[in-house]
């Protein structure tokens, strides 16, 4: 068997952080290896907010084995006290020999602080093995640290022709079997799914991961983007486990349809209106930061998809592509209004996958002037 070198090890701990994908908001993911003699002792990754951190799960594996060993860690252990306490003295307490960390935490409150704890204590720490990956693993993490707001994902499903429904409304379904399994994990990854009112009126959806391996022990946070408080109290969400946020206006809020949809089990989220007496979108994508989601899968409609692109607040489009055609119907974009094609929005497209007879585009616009990116350099 080869050595195991740090990057190996690495990557191991990254592929462990991914077991806790959309149950750990407002958490990052963080996966932990630790080695001893060339042999694996510990292994642990955090799985939800509130629960023991990666760092805890693999010392416990290790028990008093973890003395001398080296730690590989793929986000800089906590320094502070949150809802468990901080990694970086238990790692201190165990009697670490060493620590290799991937990426540093943006968050203010570690940043630094969790590698001086453990220099401090004399040992050593080795900082951006996998630097890019663990970075790109938390974007979702660091959209909401360092820009106030959560990293917003468009999926869609659309005919070849570039329509989500038939003239009629009618849209289930445009994609094969393959592709709505797919969606069912999508869902599962994120921390929160979003709608416009248009897409819960016409499609009354559930918005709850249905399918897969296990039911989630936490159920995205279902989000409506509902101005004038049209969504009914029927409305099928209403009845799921989990919770469901109407965000509307403030003059909205203080009618007796908040109470209604309140009484009925929603939360209503009121937030400033923008000019056309509409919900101001980056006030309310900042309004589910604060909730501490950290990703936030929208799944429609084209009025609210569209109005998000030009406000630049899609950060990724993973774009499902049938082999239909409509002809004509409900499209996936409106409004946009380019006069040219210089005017369009440019995807960088990061790669193309098949799902039965389906094509997936995964992407990511690239407005004119955009210079931050969350996965690079802090």
């Amino acid at each position: 068997m080869p050595a195991l070198d740090d990057e190996s090890l690495m990557r191991m701990a990254l592929q462990l952080a991914e077991l806790g994908r959309g149950q750990t908001s407002p958490n990052p993911l963080v996966g932990c290896v630790i080695v001893k003699d060339g042999e694996i002792i510990g292994q642990g990754a955090h799985l939800r907010a509130g629960t023991p951190h990666a760092e805890v799960h693999a010392l416990r594996m290790a028990g008093e084995r973890a003395a001398g060993a080296t730690v590989y860690v793929t986000l800089e252990p906590c320094s502070h006290y949150g809802r468990t306490p901080p990694c970086a003295d238990a790692l201190v307490a165990a009697g670490v020999r060493r620590v290799v960390i991937a990426a540093e935490d943006p968050d203010p409150r570690v940043s630094g602080r969790g590698v001086a704890r453990l220099r401090a204590a004399g040992i050593e720490v080795v900082s951006g093995v996998l630097a890019e990956e663990a970075q790109r693993q938390n974007e979702g993490f660091r959209s909401r640290i360092l820009r106030g707001r959560p990293q917003v994902v468009w999926k869609c499903a659309a005919t070849l022709d570039g329509y989500i429904a038939a003239e009629t409304g009618h849209s289930q379904y445009v994609t094969g079997a393959s592709s709505r399994a797919l969606v069912q994990e999508l869902r599962r990854q994120h921390a929160a799914i979003a709608v416009g009112i248009g897409t819960a009126l016409a499609d009354d959806p559930r918005l709850t991961v249905r399918s897969g391996p296990a039911t989630p022990a936490r159920q995205p946070l279902r989000v409506v983007f509902d101005s004038r408080l049209r969504l009914p109290v029927s409305a099928r969400m209403l009845r799921e486990p989990g919770r469901t946020l109407v965000v509307t206006t403030a003059e909205a809020a203080a009618t007796d349809g908040a109470r209604r949809l309140r009484d009925a089990g929603a939360e209503i989220a009121p937030v400033a209106a923008g000019p056309d007496g509409r919900v101001d979108l980056a006030v309310a994508v900042q309004r589910l930061a604060d909730e501490g989601i950290n990703e936030v899968l929208v799944e429609g409609g084209s009025t609210l998809v569209s109005a998000l692109l030009k406000r630049r607040l899609v950060d990724k489009v993973i774009y499902f592509i049938a082999p239909k055609l409509l002809g004509g119907g409900i499209p996936a974009l409106t409004g946009l209004g380019p006069r040219t094609m210089a005017d369009a929005v440019p995807l960088e497209v990061e790669r193309v996958t098949t799902h039965g007879t389906d094509l997936c585009l995964w992407a990511r616009p690239r407005y004119e002037g955009e210079m931050e990116d969350v996965h690079g350099s802090d």
